[in-house]
């Protein structure tokens, strides 16, 4: 195999930025591969008590990369598509998207897009100040954060739901599997 193969692994050896985004870039990957290729019963499965399911996930995630990627880098609101679904841009939003009457193929084409808009947004940042620029986004005593401290902001909330699709996935058809296969590719979607 090569690194084609898995275009989705981290460098071996390259600079920060360079691991920073191939990290993000690998839990993504890995969470939309968990993801892919489920009817609306699939995406809205939940395992015991829990309220997540995969639909729910990909719905919060692609909320995450938007509010990351334009309210926390720029204070610009994060507009479309979420102000169509009432959401004002706040930080009281966890989870409280409504997926019952979203399809399939509606929260896949919700979190490709987010995605994309991301990683333009995040790479236009880069080019034009670089991983220690301040960001919009300041804690209570003013301090700014970093765009290194929104990456890993970011890398942190995949990590965590990565792990709850991988528990909802394999409740729903047993797919188990830390990587997606060599040469993987979304069924499902335009990611």
């Amino acid at each position: 195999m090569t690194i084609s193969d898995y275009p989705w692994e981290p460098p071996l050896a390259g600079s920060e930025v360079e691991h920073l985004l191939g990290a993000l870039d690998r839990l993504r990957t890995t969470f939309r591969w968990k993801a892919d290729d489920l009817d609306a019963a699939g995406l809205k499965a939940r395992v015991g008590m829990s309220s997540l399911t995969l639909g729910g996930l990909l719905k919060h995630l692609a909320a995450a990369e938007d509010y990351m990627f334009t309210t926390k880098l720029t204070g610009d609101p994060v507009g479309a598509p979420w102000d169509a679904f009432g959401w004002d841009g706040t930080e009281n939003w966890d989870f409280t998207f409504d997926t019952a009457d979203d399809t399939a193929e509606q929260l896949y084409a919700l979190w490709d897009g987010a995605v994309e808009r991301s990683r333009t947004r995040l790479h236009a940042a880069l080019a034009t100040g670089g991983i220690d620029q301040l960001v919009h986004l300041s804690s209570p005593d003013g301090r700014h954060l970093s765009l290194r401290r929104l990456i890993c902001d970011l890398i942190e909330e995949y990590g965590r739901h990565t792990g709850h699709a991988d528990l909802l996935r394999e409740a729903v058809d047993g797919l188990v599997g830390e990587d997606p296969p060599a040469r993987w590719r979304p069924k499902s979607g335009r990611a």
